[in-house]
């Protein structure tokens, strides 16, 4: 077993002998880097590498689509996608680019069974959101379609939002948006194919619209490629009745921008 994936023996052991019972599993099962598995002094932490290879998004970025700049021109300005072609949700934030490091990890979480990396990259999503969480109502997950979510049996999304909720008291309601059509993957689509494959996919169930009516919305992924998927739900939500929608992702894809 992945020494970063085994269960906690101090939940079998009373409380005064679980200090102890740490101390021995760290002896026996150092801590790994959650990315490359090199030793590490805490646990679901990163080593230098793997940390210092993470391209984090600071500011200058589009306000709107939360892309980054190259240069800082000064101020809060837009990017001329965003001004070309306005999405429907009111800020999109990530927390790095999606490459190296950063790729292995969501890998790691969404393939390999390692629902407790959940917890590094959702702290990550803190500090990257913390502006659309100050004043936020509602944490919803992207869902997966029932089929999917059965053979992955988590839906990463939604374990990224209870580490988030946990932290910032904002509270989760991963049934309000529902994925009703069992779409192909993204991946290798172009934009409009990505719209076409997301057309009707996402609903939110009409008796359940009385708990999204005027709340401030942030739909919670693990990452930002074209935002094709972000734009589905967004509109969904909106339509549904919520206020305003804002996006939050561990990372996103930055090359285009």
């Amino acid at each position: 077993m992945d020494a970063a994936a085994r269960p906690s023996p101090s939940r079998f052991v009373p409380p005064a002998r679980r200090g102890f019972v740490a101390r021995l599993a760290d002896i026996v099962f150092p801590p790994a880097c959650a990315a490359c598995g090199a030793a590490i002094a805490d646990p679901q932490g990163l080593c230098p590498a793997c940390w210092s290879g993470l391209a984090f998004i600071e500011r200058p970025y589009c306000e709107r689509l939360g892309t980054p700049f190259a240069v800082d021109v000064g101020g809060e300005i837009l990017s001329p996608a965003a001004i070309a072609e306005p999405p429907p949700f009111a800020r999109a934030r990530a927390a790095v680019a999606y490459e190296g490091a950063a790729r292995t990890l969501v890998h790691k979480l969404k393939y390999s069974d390692r629902l407790d990396l959940a917890q590094t990259l959702g702290r990550m999503m803190l500090r990257a959101g913390r502006e659309i969480l100050a004043d936020a109502d509602l944490l919803i997950p992207v869902p997966l379609h029932r089929g999917r979510l059965w053979r992955r049996r988590f839906n990463q999304a939604a374990a990224l939002a209870q580490v988030v909720s946990r932290a910032s008291g904002v509270p989760v309601d991963s049934m309000l948006l529902r994925r009703v059509k069992a779409t192909k993957t993204q991946v290798g689509l172009t934009r409009p194919q990505r719209k076409l494959n997301l057309s009707g996919a996402l609903v939110v169930p009409r008796r359940l619209r009385p708990r999204l009516a005027g709340r401030r919305v942030v739909l919670v992924d693990d990452v930002l490629t074209t935002g094709s998927t972000a734009e589905a739900a967004a509109r969904v939500l909106t339509r549904a009745g919520a206020a305003r929608v804002d996006v939050l992702a561990f990372a996103r894809v930055v090359a285009e921008s």
